[in-house]
């Protein structure tokens, strides 16, 4: 392969791309979202600055993907906290738990997507809709909703999915210092609402130590819902770089020490 056409491939390995081109579309993309509330400490502990906790609540999600263009079929799981950026309000993507390798990879590599390998599970039980996590062999989140009690204005709906979203892009040099360290924003335009309904949910968390989902305890219940869509993702946006911040501090300490 010539110099000037390695930078153009999309990833590794070169004759097998792990995934291919974005954009990705969704098709009869479903979720399953239970809000609770938490404690406020555990949250000072995890979610970086300059993002904002306005409550001490927490999105735990199922989302099944059954149909999506370049990466086939697969389900994911994980928490999502509201947060303030700038006055603006959002969500910030905290954990992803994803049984799919090219939706891993393409996640992390082209966005933060923060995913890890998990085993979740999204499917009806009787007059139940069932969320589960499983790591490794052992189960880390059960979450149980009535199914389709209650209709949920469709704009409701939107305005939930398409909240703005945060992550944290992370990436190191081959001598472990940083060299990517940026917040990144992106937000979903491209939706189609199929349906959507709210209904009693339940949630349980089981400790796990690289799993900790139970870090963020479950205080009380306070909102789930049942959305049927589909949709692109979008591309990501820096919004804050850790690095220059950093530097510019260095420098203010080194001009302050003259």
């Amino acid at each position: 392969m010539k110099l000037d056409e390695v930078s153009k491939q999309i990833t590794t390995p070169l004759d097998a791309p792990a995934f291919p081109r974005g954009p990705y579309k969704f098709n009869n993309r479903e979720y399953m979202n239970i809000i609770y509330r938490t404690d406020k400490d555990a949250l000072r502990k995890i979610v970086p600055e300059p993002l904002e906790i306005d409550e001490p609540l927490v999105k735990f999600e199922v989302i099944r993907m059954p149909d999506v263009t370049g990466l086939g079929s697969y389900t994911e799981s994980g928490q999502v906290i509201p947060v303030q950026f700038n006055g603006e309000k959002g969500d910030y993507v905290h954990s992803m738990y994803v049984d799919n390798h090219p939706a891993i990879a393409a996640g992390r590599e082209i966005s933060a997507y923060p995913k890890k390998l998990g085993k979740p599970n999204f499917f009806i039980d009787s007059d139940t809709l069932v969320g589960t996590l499983d790591y490794g062999s052992l189960r880390v989140a059960t979450a149980t909703m009535g199914y389709k009690h209650r209709p949920l204005d469709p704009e409701k709906a939107r305005a939930e999915i398409c909240k703005p979203y945060f992550m944290l892009k992370h990436l190191r040099h081959n001598d472990g210092t940083p060299r990517i360290c940026e917040l990144v924003r992106g937000e979903i335009t491209d939706i189609t609402i199929h349906g959507a309904w709210t209904s009693p949910a339940r949630l349980q968390l089981f400790a796990h130590a690289l799993a900790p989902l139970a870090d963020l305890p479950v205080l009380e219940v306070v909102y789930a819902s049942h959305i049927l869509t589909d949709l692109t993702l979008p591309r990501t946006s820096v919004v804050h770089d850790y690095l220059a911040t950093e530097g510019k501090v260095r420098d203010r300490e080194l001009l302050s020490q003259k």
